[in-house]
């Protein structure tokens, strides 16, 4: 796992180096749920599960690798920690733990997991009452995107949306319906 996130990483900041200087701009990787490995390679931040390790833990064992490896340029000072939330409770605790943002899900229903229930877009629009950036994720597609942007979420996130259309269809139609 560890030579995966490496590679990665190299590759994410090599093209990001290429794109733009603008901090703002540039594409970061976060490790899902693996704080060791994310440190070890030098991303940017780890995303954890809702059920994971406090945001406070993280923070303070990047702090804590930070300081012992003063010769790693890689290990970013401050990272992002994004929480994975079901609930707007989840995403105002994760909030007052002080998160980056949070990914809200299951939205809509999923074609491979119907089984779970969705949160739906009053559930969305509630947790987008934190102060901190929602990206709303699960069942998302071409159709239902623009509602999760008018129901405040800060962006999406998809799987099957961006594996089943081409990424600058979706972005065209995203920013047409703003």
């Amino acid at each position: 796992m560890e030579i995966l996130a490496n590679q990665a990483v190299d590759i994410v900041r090599k093209e990001a180096a290429l794109r733009t200087e603008n901090r703002e701009l540039r594409t970061r990787l976060l490790i899902n749920s693996r704080t060791d490995v994310a440190i070890a390679a030098g991303a940017d931040g780890v995303h954890l599960r809702s059920d994971d390790v406090a945001v406070s833990v993280v923070r303070s064992i990047w702090t804590e690798a930070n300081s012992n490896s003063r010769s790693s340029p890689r290990i970013t000072t401050t990272p992002l920690v994004a929480v994975s939330c079901h609930a707007a409770a989840d995403v105002f605790r994760a909030e007052s733990d002080r998160a980056d943002f949070v990914v809200f899900a299951p939205v809509f229903e999923k074609n491979d997991a119907p089984e779970v229930r969705p949160a739906g877009l009053a559930a969305l629009r509630e947790a987008c009452l934190a102060k901190i950036p929602v990206l709303a994720l699960g069942g998302v597609t071409l159709q239902n995107a623009a509602s999760c942007l008018e129901a405040r979420a800060a962006g999406i996130a998809g799987i099957r949306l961006f594996q089943e259309n081409k990424i600058e269809d979706v972005v065209r139609a995203l920013r047409l319906q703003q």
